[in-house]
């Protein structure tokens, strides 16, 4: 027989067992991770990249991030950024200092939100997010963002991985890649999509680009089973399970020792891995139904319009609270994205998600988490000061706003942050960032730094040199709003 219909009848055979096995992660994951003797790759540690738990590079004010991404661009002097002045000119043409080549600025659109103060900060909120609000002196409101591009996609690559070009890694899987996790038993990076559909940009948005796919957000649904084949459809004995098990062992490290160094493979196997520890664990973290019914309407899963939000924040509170390193959220496809629609697109999307995330807030402080976790808030950009003007039509009538990126807003609150302060500044109509000026590498690098990393050293080797998060950027830690 030939060395090729050797392979070929290994391979038919190994296929074979695999197709009888069947049950999903329940008949394919590894043995090893059931039994602590076991010496499959990543037990050994012969596998070049795993989660297990890693020192940081110095001292952590935050053990886990939890990220609410807006995606559409949430308008920054509606919610978080108060301009009287725009109110003022309301319909005017902008001063020159606001004029712009685009001509997307013509006629300036003054916010109907109230804007008040709260907390012994003073920190001002807009009337509609009252819930976030009563923690203004927990929150450190940063006005003075940019970033590099218009287009949603560009703009959330450059939010998500520090450039505006696909394919790189999340931020969520260089926290995994330079941390590791505290539980073996979950992921380290777990993403929560609204079962209403996936957010723009779909499952790119925890992707692991080019580090190895062991560090990728592990998708879980807010509805129904949350992950899905994680049990066996038919209930097995003990024995039977094991010596399936053990098989499923053999073949798999069998099939990886023969091809070293493919990073998918360690991966896959490594995900089976992790499936079969989530057997015993997964149920358990995911149940909200363990959690008290004063707990439940706190997040708003008494309310139908805040109940699917509220349900993923709290879904998040304990998996941080289980040891996952970084959680974020999100909402199918991009609401906050409000061309012709601005002011019932607000109240909207905060309708939907200010009293859960006030909840959330409210439970990891109550809880002593907030001190250890960081809440981080925010879009791809922000929305012009004016009214949007499409094909050249005149903007009465018209209440949109368009993609800003020239300046707006996001909000960080807990895991050493200081908070009830405004960092940061935009001109008078929030059109620049005029002061303190913060670039998306900027923001990445105070993440790292809060969870122990430094965003200069945490590196990989791709394509012959040492990526980092920050790439080119000469980004900087913004120590202005740390504790």
């Amino acid at each position: 027989m030939t060395q090729s219909a050797e392979y070929e009848g290994w391979l038919s055979s190994r296929r074979e067992a695999l197709t009888q096995l069947g049950g999903g992660f329940g008949g394919m994951v590894l043995a090893s991770m059931l039994r602590d003797s076991s010496s499959t790759a990543i037990a050994s540690g012969s596998a070049p990249h795993d989660l297990r738990l890693k020192a940081p590079r110095h001292e952590p004010r935050a053990r886990a991030v939890i990220q609410l991404f807006m995606h559409g661009g949430p308008s920054q002097v509606d919610l978080l950024d108060p301009k009287p002045e725009l109110s003022r000119f309301h319909g005017q043409a902008p001063p020159a200092e606001v004029a712009d080549d685009e001509n997307r600025t013509t006629t300036l659109l003054g916010s109907t939100f109230k804007f008040s103060k709260h907390g012994e900060s003073g920190l001002e909120f807009s009337e509609v997010l009252p819930g976030i609000a009563r923690h203004a002196d927990d929150i450190a409101v940063v006005r003075s963002m940019f970033t590099e591009h218009r287009n949603h996609e560009q703009a959330i690559w450059m939010a998500h991985t520090g450039l505006i070009v696909s394919g790189r890694p999340n931020i969520g899987a260089w926290a995994g890649y330079g941390l590791g996790t505290e539980n073996q038993n979950l992921p380290a990076y777990v993403a929560l999509p609204d079962p209403k559909g996936l957010p723009v940009d779909g499952t790119r948005n925890w992707s692991s680009g080019w580090l190895p796919p062991v560090y990728q957000g592990t998708a879980i649904r807010s509805d129904g089973m949350p992950v899905l084949h994680l049990q066996p459809k038919t209930a097995r004995s003990a024995d039977v399970d094991q010596g399936r098990l053990d098989l499923l062992r053999t073949l798999n490290q069998q099939h990886r020792t023969a091809r070293p160094g493919e990073l998918d493979l360690d991966a896959r196997i490594a995900s089976f891995e992790l499936a079969a520890k989530m057997q015993l664990t997964a149920t358990d973290a995911l149940d909200i139904n363990q959690e008290t019914e004063a707990t439940q309407r706190l997040y708003g899963l008494d309310q139908e319009v805040t109940r699917s939000y509220g349900k993923r924040c709290l879904m998040a509170r304990r998996l941080i609270e289980r040891g996952v390193r970084f959680v974020q959220l999100f909402m199918a496809g991009q609401p906050w994205d409000t061309h012709s629609h601005n002011v019932s697109g607000i109240r909207s999307c905060c309708q939907q998600t200010d009293l859960p995330i006030a909840g959330l807030l409210t439970d990891l402080k109550q809880r002593g988490l907030l001190d250890s976790t960081l809440v981080q808030w925010g879009g791809e950009f922000g929305r012009t000061p004016g009214a949007e003007q499409r094909d050249g039509n005149k903007t009465e009538g018209i209440e949109g706003r368009d993609h800003h990126p020239y300046g707006f807003s996001v909000w960080l609150a807990g895991g050493g942050i200081r908070g009830g302060q405004a960092y940061g500044a935009t001109d008078d109509f929030g059109y620049r960032a005029i002061a303190n000026r913060t670039q998306t590498a900027d923001l990445h690098a105070t993440i790292l730094h809060l969870l122990g990393l430094d965003h200069e050293s945490l590196t990989f080797p791709h394509n012959s040199r040492d990526e980092r998060l920050t790439d080119v950027y000469k980004a900087r830690v913004i120590r202005e709003l740390l504790m």
